[in-house]
């Protein structure tokens, strides 16, 4: 429990006030030519889209393989980047590890299950003016941050997974780390009218995973489900309610860009539907979309109490569409 014990305690650092590009400067400081090899790529590396949120090799620089500085700053790179709430969700995830180790009756040496088998990437050079990205992934977190000009310009794909969703037993008994979007969801298909529950549900059966899954470039999905403007105004707030869970994981500046992102795609061009049953502890599945956004929550796994929820972008996951510009510039 001595890692997790970290894990906790570096959730109270206060990085809000940082810059982004020194945060990330001082982690590569901290690294030695090894680390760093294992840590940098090029900006256009094809390494940069290979993303996923189940245990795998991954590339990048391990937590396991930092001293507790080097923790400390990887970790501060993470809070600048990232609001309070999201930052906590992140940590919060990596350190259930430790439960799902003990679940599975593994080893407390055991690195299959270890909340220090994270890995960090970055992409191009860390610059107040240039382009560059990072990621912080592991079981269960997925994030992708890409900046331009000393400000995030994409912040998807982005993934938060719970497993267990809450925590059967033991000291953490009832933690539900992805409370919010559960509870959020169930409340909104409870509100709806029988009509209105008809028009939603695409399956009686919940869907056994996200469907965009890790691919490079997520999709508009159907069915859509009910839209935005066939819900009253109450409905309505639940929708937008449960929208900010997940918008606000991010740094606030951005948060509020990809929330008026949405708004000129057009609040009323929002939609959400759901699958499965209607109660908690059992198979659910839902999702909402508009012109640019797809989010997606699931929980089937384990005896549905195993999360998995995701944000993209699906006109700049990786910020495609802004590097691309960017390159044809230059090439000119």
């Amino acid at each position: 429990m001595k890692i997790l014990a970290f894990l906790l305690c570096i959730v109270s650092i206060s990085c809000t006030a940082q810059d982004l590009v020194q945060t990330a400067n001082d982690f590569l400081l901290s690294l030695n030519a090894k680390e760093k090899y294992a840590a940098i790529y090029p900006i256009e590396s094809e390494e940069r889209f290979n993303w996923h949120f189940v245990p795998c090799e991954r590339k990048g620089a391990c937590f396991r393989n930092f001293n507790e500085d080097q923790r400390k700053k990887a970790l501060a790179f993470l809070r600048a980047s990232y609001s309070e709430q999201g930052y906590n969700k992140a940590t919060s995830i990596m350190g259930l590890e430790n439960v799902l180790r003990e679940i599975e009756g593994r080893t407390t040496t055991d690195v299959y299950r270890d909340p220090l088998n994270y890995y960090i990437t970055i992409f191009g050079t860390p610059s107040k003016t240039a382009s560059w990205a990072w990621r912080i992934e592991g079981h269960h977190v997925a994030i992708n941050l890409t900046f331009s000009n000393n400000e995030i310009v994409s912040s998807t794909p982005s993934f938060f997974g719970s497993n267990p969703a809450i925590v059967p037993a033991g000291p953490e008994k009832g933690k539900e780390i992805l409370k919010a979007e559960t509870d959020l969801g169930l409340a909104l298909i409870n509100s709806l009218e029988d009509q209105k529950k008809k028009k939603a549900v695409i399956s009686d059966v919940a869907l056994p995973e996200i469907v965009s899954f890790n691919k490079r470039k997520a999709e508009a999905l159907t069915p859509l489900g009910i839209s935005y403007t066939e819900l009253n105004e109450a409905q309505q707030n639940l929708l937008i309610k449960l929208l900010n869970v997940y918008v606000k994981n991010y740094q606030f500046g951005f948060a509020n860009k990809l929330m008026d992102k949405i708004k000129t795609a057009g609040i009323n061009n929002l939609s959400f539907a759901w699958a499965g049953t209607f109660t908690a502890g059992t198979g659910t599945y839902y999702r909402i979309q508009g012109p640019m956004l797809l989010i997606e929550y699931d929980n089937t796994q384990s005896n549905s109490n195993h999360v998995h929820a995701t944000l993209r972008d699906l006109t700049n996951d990786f910020a495609e569409d802004i590097l691309n510009e960017h390159y044809l510039k230059d090439h000119k």
